[in-house]
């Protein structure tokens, strides 16, 4: 994603940087996905209840909803900034690990470096809720399993849901997680616009757009399994407390 460089290539530049490497970065990305989920779902539910109860019409409603969420999402971009200089090669000799990331930016540079890459971030999150939360609802509603169904393929079917959606909107949005990466591949110094960033990229990866889905498929992969996790997760404990 952030070099464009195949698949061999990368896992070869993993192997000369050594496993301890392996999982540098790994706190950000942590704390910043339980946090996120919870706001996109807790947001969602909260926005669109209140816009229902006003006879809003169901579908605008909907969507208003995610694009709030969205971008409620979009203030936790500092653990994306930091998990994105952490697992930059060019600064592991910089930086120990996420605190002492923190620590370094907070006192050398402004508060807005740790935003760096917001409008992507925000030209992501948004579109990729309102396709979320709208083709989930698509699918409970075309897939119907009786409530007398074992166990399992309602299990089955929740995962499924949420993979295959997180899988389409990961690959979709794709683009913009390599823009949010190049820009956020360098510290100090001007703030670059999404022309700039694209330009930059399209030039130094040959002129070929379809270098800008250079990973795609680690990345959709991912996407497959851990929304489909999710998915299931809430789907299972949403209904556990309503009936306790």
């Amino acid at each position: 994603m952030l070099h464009g460089v195949g698949l061999r290539n990368a896992a070869s530049q993993l192997m000369n940087e050594g496993f301890s490497t392996l999982y540098r970065g790994i706190y950000p990305p942590l704390f910043q996905k339980t946090i996120s989920t919870s706001l996109m779902f807790g947001t969602y539910d909260a926005i669109q209840k209140p816009l229902l109860e006003s006879n809003l019409n169901t579908r605008l409603a909907k969507v208003i909803a995610a694009l709030v969420a969205g971008t409620a999402e979009a203030t936790l971009t500092p653990f994306e900034r930091v998990q994105t200089i952490l697992q930059n090669n060019r600064y592991n000799k910089n930086f120990i690990n996420m605190r002492h990331a923190i620590k370094v930016i907070a006192t050398d540079y402004s508060v807005s470096e740790f935003y760096r890459g917001l409008t992507p971030i925000l030209l992501r999150n948004g579109p990729s809720n309102i396709s979320f939360f709208l083709l989930r609802e698509a699918a409970n509603s075309y897939i119907v399993i009786p409530s007398t169904a074992w166990t399992g393929y309602k299990l089955f079917k929740e995962f499924l849901t949420g993979a295959f959606i997180g899988a389409l909107n990961s690959a979709l949005f794709y683009p913009c997680n390599v823009l949010k990466v190049h820009m956020q591949s360098n510290l100090g110094g001007p703030f670059k616009s999404i022309k700039q960033a694209a330009t930059e990229i399209y030039q130094e990866r040959g002129n070929r757009v379809s270098y800008f889905y250079r990973g795609v498929h680690m990345n959709y992969t991912r996407s497959f399994i851990s929304w489909g996790v999710v998915n299931v997760a809430y789907e299972n404990l949403k209904h556990f407390l309503k009936n306790n």
